[in-house]
């Protein structure tokens, strides 16, 4: 059978998957909760492999492979996003399950208006998760339609209706439990498909082997090799003439953009609705840093840097490729007809596993946050809420689609505007869960001036001294919140009364141990390095340092810090125990309730 029937078929076996968990959540799910969060009963293992794949998307596989060929080694920093990715859950996520738990918050809003007593956030929250869903959806389901027409010639217009409509089916009819357990099996095929992509490249007779790669990336142009400068401070508009935006600065903050994943609303809500914090920590040091770090330092690395080479020796299929169609055109040219459409698959679903869940939570925050609170007086029933999330879960399919088909930005770009928009919630999170203090009045605006910050460092004067937007949008709400406080401005004595209140209990429950408390005080210091060093102002040092097994200076510095990055999770979330939990904890969040949201 050929490529095009093997692709056909696992299409379809992922079809009927996908249907049969939408399907048995359509007939098993009667409350509100138990649509929108699952009824805080997801389980260990799914959440372990689904919150890894809903992080690690469409981009990952074709976008990340592709912006490599173009850019180089020096945008192959970017796949160090398997570590600043998890570390905001590291930072966040167990004490945000611990306030869902006592509290009974079910969308993000809930939590930040009650702790800062302010339905103006809640408002905000709504805004930025809607912005998120719409945006990096359309990343995803534009990303499925040029795979398919290059693939199985499917026009473009077809096919992002067609992949939209598998993704809309089981995210409306059975909420996140069916998005999560459908995310397990696309795990596997986003890991596996990228290896076994980049596996069939690198020992393609085309390169001679490991040697004879190694020997022609050695020898490409140095601007595909090194990091530009450390900054550009000449043209404000990011690159410099002839050179790479990928500044050091700039490879720093677009990794803060992609910490702006696990801080979006979507990802808030989907912590809510585990059933214990437990695969937090797994999920963020092995999962995420370990498994998928190794696909992306070896194996995306392998395609993008193929693709170059085989473009700069004049292979008639590689003439006149662009970034998204890097990743297809090396799979015609290298995959046999079952690999294609396992590979095939792979893509599908990592594409899927994230448009899914930012669909779905976007619709609960807007079913949730808007009609049921504000339009439907918190009186509608359970039965009513679940079709009005259906309802909003559609409009968000349409609007991704529309934006996907009439933007021209590249995709990885897309999505980290996104996902800027996700880490200006930082904003918040270091108010919530950590105590950072400003007042109400400081967070309102903190956050709508960071969104502005994003809007235009991005459309109008693009990443100022080759930053990226996300860096102005947190430091631009940051800043605005503390001067909202240097300022003198007050809170009035129930918000002061609420916070004293969440401090307490989080400062109570998740205090650490001596062990722990010396740990965190040995990662304050450890984290700064790493950053400043693995993909700060101190990674130009890789163009030159060190090369070992064949690879580039550059590409060695990248592996040698990815491994020195996974000791620093597992120190972080483990030892330091920012992301563990005991059983007297776990019990004490299951008893300690302090409702204060109402469900139907």
């Amino acid at each position: 059978m050929g490529g095009t029937t093997w692709v056909y078929i696992m299409l379809g076996l992922y079809i009927i998957y996908c249907f049969y968990w939408g399907l048995k959540g359509y007939f098993t799910e009667k409350t509100s909760s138990g649509y929108a969060i699952a009824g805080r009963s997801i389980p260990f293992f799914a959440f372990l492999l689904a919150a890894t794949a809903a992080s690690f998307s469409g981009w990952t596989f074709i976008g990340h492979p592709g912006l490599i060929w173009r850019d180089g080694l020096a945008y192959a920093f970017a796949s160090f996003y398997v570590l600043t990715i998890p570390i905001t859950g590291t930072f966040f996520s167990k004490r945000t399950w611990l306030m869902g738990k006592r509290y009974g918050f079910i969308t993000p809003g809930d939590m930040y208006a009650y702790y800062f007593n302010s339905e103006a956030l809640r408002w905000l929250v709504v805004l930025t998760a809607v912005l998120y869903s719409v945006f990096y959806s359309a990343v995803q389901l534009m990303a499925s339609a040029a795979l398919f027409h290059i693939i199985a010639g499917v026009p473009v217009t077809f096919g992002a209706i067609f992949m939209a409509f598998i993704v809309w089916f089981y995210v409306c009819t059975g909420g996140l439990k069916a998005s999560t357990w459908v995310g397990v099996i696309q795990f596997l095929l986003l890991v596996g498909g990228i290896i076994i992509l980049g596996f069939f490249v690198i020992t393609a007779p085309q390169f001679g082997g490991w040697s004879g790669f190694s020997a022609a990336v050695h020898n490409l142009d140095a601007k595909f090799l090194e990091v530009p400068r450390v900054i550009n401070t000449v043209d404000y508009l990011g690159g410099a003439p002839g050179e790479s935006a990928w500044t050091a600065v700039m490879v720093l903050t677009y990794m803060f953009a992609l910490m702006g994943i696990q801080s979006s609303p979507a990802f808030t809500m989907w912590t809510f609705g585990i059933k214990s914090p437990k695969p937090l920590a797994w999920q963020q040091a092995f999962m995420s840093t370990f498994v998928v770090g190794f696909a992306l330092f070896f194996f995306t690395a392998f395609q993008g840097m193929g693709a170059k080479i085989l473009e700069l020796k004049g292979i008639a299929a590689f003439q006149g490729i662009n970034n998204a169609t890097v990743v297809p055109t090396l799979m015609n040219e290298f995959l046999p007809p079952f690999m294609l459409g396992v590979v095939f698959m792979g893509a599908i679903a990592a594409i899927h596993s994230t448009a899914a869940p930012y669909i779905g939570t976007g619709g609960s925050i807007l079913l949730r946050d808007v009609y049921w609170r504000y339009i439907r007086k918190q009186e509608a029933s359970h039965a009513e809420q679940i079709w009005m999330n259906r309802v909003f879960a559609t409009v968000l399919t349409i609007l991704a689609l529309v934006v996907g088909m009439t933007s021209k930005a590249a995709l990885v770009i897309l999505g980290a505007l996104a996902t800027a928009f996700g880490f200006v919630m930082y904003v918040l999170l270091l108010g919530v869960i950590w105590g950072f203090k400003f007042p109400r009045v400081g967070a309102v605006l903190g956050v709508l001036v960071g969104m502005l910050a994003v809007f235009l460092t991005y459309k109008i004067w693009p990443n100022p001294l080759s930053m990226h937007c996300a860096f102005w949008g947190t430091f631009s709400g940051l800043v605005v919140a503390y001067i909202c406080r240097g300022l003198g401005v007050k809170d009035d004595e129930e918000t002061m009364k609420r916070q004293a209140e969440v401090r307490t209990f989080l400062d109570d429950i998740d205090a650490p141990s001596e062990s722990g408390r010396q740990w965190r005080s040995v990662m304050k210091i450890g984290v700064p390095i790493w950053y400043f060093f693995a993909i700060g102002p101190a990674c130009i040092l890789g163009n030159k340092a060190f090369s070992f097994s064949g690879f580039t200076p550059l590409w060695s510095w990248q592996i040698t810090w990815w491994i020195l990055g996974i000791i620093m999770m597992w120190a972080l979330c483990f030892k330091a125990e920012m992301a563990t939990t005991n059983e007297v904890q776990i019990d004490r969040a299951e008893k300690e309730t302090n409702i204060v949201v109402k469900e139907a």
